[in-house]
């Protein structure tokens, strides 16, 4: 069997911490990367749609605890590898695809913060995207003695057309000021109006002469501003990793959900459309969150008839990995006996002779995991890693202990989703009192069947 490379202590111990928290770790994926082959495939062509230029837009669903997360990152370091920008975030109450209240904006700057590239990978990498739109402007300025400001002009001069263009760009050329003149508070705003840290118009006025700044209503239309900015930057596109869907299939309020679905709905029709460029979605959600006609995705009917399955692939027993839908599959026994061996690897930074168990004990623990928890061990595996990963730990620590005897008394047990359990969110999006409290009423009453 291939083993994975030799690896640093500082990787190692990431990854290791990460994984027994219940965390995917941010870097050293690869070193633990199983199965998940032709949904691995199916997201690379989408990363070469993405370079050429094109748009994409894939619902990741899978059963709580199955890998999602793992999997978004992991697509998320391809993209970086070859050359486009990720920005990534997870929904919660305060960061939503639509809101009236912020919320909206707060998934903006949390992307912005998150936004990474090959050299910047752990986040904040916007100032250094900018730097190089400039850097490769000053250039063209030299090559061809024509003004800087004016070559700006006129590479930003194709955003006009995109709603807020003329402002977006004008921070820009404010940037290229402030870099010129030595302006550091002039750059420092710049970057904050791009980051959507402003909120108030007057402060941006103030700060850079524009009117607009980003605000919940402009938030899907500044992303796509930014895709083609990082396009003229020198990078090949812009990857928006967003997980925890799960968020919106919680919210009470059916107002509020209906207008994240209908945003989503914006989204999946500009991406199947072509009427973005370079810019790609990756959505994370169980499958409640997808299939539940009353609160999931599904109970947006123009959202349902998109993401349907194909009846053809199911009839066959096949999946259709170019629908914009992928479910995870499970993996298999003998792809978590590799993930096993894998963490055992890592454990041992990359010397097989440091290894705390043989391959005897990896397959006694699968058989143990078996036992107790059935099927779920290989569906769900979060806590059967953690399990792995605790055992490991014990015997490093204490060398006198044998695999044998640790085995039989530790407990593996199914991981449950907290996934049904709602967040309710009173008086949303600007409704009145009494429709605000007959939806949650309502709502209630669907959760209390649901349940039921």
């Amino acid at each position: 069997m291939n083993e994975t490379p030799r690896l640093r202590p500082k990787e190692r111990d990431a990854i290791l911490q990460s994984l027994r928290a219940g965390v995917v770790p941010r870097a050293g994926l690869h070193h633990i990367q199983v199965g998940r082959a032709r949904e691995v495939q199916a997201l690379l062509r989408d990363l070469e749609r993405l370079s050429d230029g094109g748009a994409t837009i894939r619902f990741i669903i899978g059963d709580y605890g199955s890998g999602k997360t793992f999997f978004l990152q992991l697509i998320r370091s391809i993209a970086l590898e070859q050359g486009l920008v990720t920005a990534q975030a997870d929904l919660n109450p305060d960061r939503r695809l639509h809101s009236t209240g912020g919320q909206a904006r707060g998934l903006y700057a949390e992307l912005m913060r998150n936004l990474a590239t090959r050299t910047k990978w752990d986040g904040g990498a916007l100032p250094s995207v900018v730097e190089r739109f400039v850097t490769a402007a000053l250039k063209a300025a030299r090559e061809t003695g024509r003004p800087v400001e004016a070559i700006i002009h006129d590479r930003l001069n194709q955003l006009s057309e995109l709603v807020g263009g003329y402002d977006f760009a004008e921070v820009i050329a404010a940037y290229w000021r402030g870099h010129d003149t030595g302006n550091e508070a002039l750059k420092t705003a710049a970057v904050r109006w791009l980051r959507g840290e402003f909120t108030t118009r007057t402060e941006a006025r103030a700060a850079l002469g524009v009117r607009t700044i980003i605000d919940d209503a402009t938030v899907y239309d500044q992303l796509k501003l930014m895709a083609r900015f990082v396009r003229l930057a020198g990078y090949k596109g812009l990857l928006i990793g967003i997980d925890e869907l799960v968020n919106l299939y919680k919210l009470a309020n059916t107002r509020a959900r209906n207008a994240n679905f209908e945003q989503i709905l914006r989204i999946l029709n500009d991406s199947l459309q072509g009427n973005v460029e370079g810019l790609g979605f990756l959505l994370g959600g169980t499958p409640e969150t997808l299939m539940d006609t009353r609160r999931g995705l599904y109970s947006y009917t123009a959202l349902q008839s998109r993401l349907a399955e194909n009846t053809f692939a199911g009839a066959a027993g096949v999946t259709d990995y170019q629908a914009p839908v992928i479910r995870l599959a499970n993996l298999a026994p003998e792809d978590l006996y590799v993930l096993l061996t894998k963490l055992r690897h890592v454990q041992a930074t990359g010397d097989p002779s440091q290894y705390l168990v043989p391959d005897e004990a990896l397959h006694g623990f699968l058989a143990h995991c078996a036992q107790r928890i059935g099927e779920a061990y290989f569906r769900t595996p979060r806590n059967t890693i953690r399990a792995f990963l605790d055992l490991l730990s014990v015997l490093e620590q204490n060398r006198h202990l044998s695999w044998q005897e640790l085995l039989g008394q530790i407990s593996v047990e199914t991981e449950a989703s907290p996934d049904l359990e709602p967040l309710f969110d009173e008086g949303d999006e600007a409704i009145t009192a009494a429709s605000s409290d007959a939806a949650a009423t309502s709502d209630n009453d669907e959760l209390a069947s649901f349940r039921l």
